[in-house]
């Protein structure tokens, strides 16, 4: 399957909340800013409106995935002030040592009907060129094993799929999880 991928603006709004709308907000209505630090646990239109504001204002970035003019998934990437709330924080910060890194992968969503049919691979290879295209510099994931996590639970991404993308593990941050860290060069 070949894939365009786009970056999250005002012109892949649209796109992006219809992918988002048709898989119930997103893990019960995240519209994918729980990791901005701004979640509301009670209420999807309060984080859709969350969502849409900081993609008018600049402040969120993702790699949008599209099969013709339907988005089928994304990769949510920024920088760390960006997208403060990593799952496994405290572990994260224990084993950390040195600088943060420029950039965070934060979330790998793929809407219901597309998994595993290459979106992944393709979200965070576009995120990887969108960073460059930003200067570039260091980027860390967060991914788990995919044989431990259901598919639609991955929402930081496979492990394997990094991996494959030439990032390379650092150190393990739960039960699955790791560290793993690549350096793009700037286009």
């Amino acid at each position: 399957m070949v894939y365009e991928v786009k970056a999250l603006d005002l012109s892949t709004w649209d796109a992006f909340a219809a992918l988002v709308e048709r898989n119930n907000g997103v893990f019960g209505g995240c519209w994918c800013v729980g990791f901005h630090g701004e979640l509301s646990r009670t209420d999807a239109d309060v984080n859709r409106a969350t969502k849409e504001r900081r993609v008018r204002e600049g402040t969120t970035h993702a790699a949008l995935v599209f099969d013709g003019d339907d988005c089928v998934g994304w990769c949510q990437f920024g920088p760390p002030q960006e997208l403060p709330a990593i799952k496994s924080r405290v572990a994260y910060e224990k084993g950390r040592t040195g600088d943060l890194p420029d950039w965070r992968i934060a979330c790998c969503y793929v809407g219901k009907g597309h998994r595993r049919q290459g979106v992944a691979t393709a979200a965070l290879a576009g995120a990887l060129d969108l960073i460059a295209g930003l200067g570039g510099g260091t980027v860390e994931g967060y991914p788990e094993g995919a044989d431990t996590v259901p598919a639609g639970f991955l929402y930081h991404g496979a492990l394997s799929t990094y991996e494959k993308l030439g990032f390379v593990k650092e150190r393990p941050i739960g039960k699955h999880r790791w560290v793993v860290s690549r350096v793009v060069e700037p286009a």
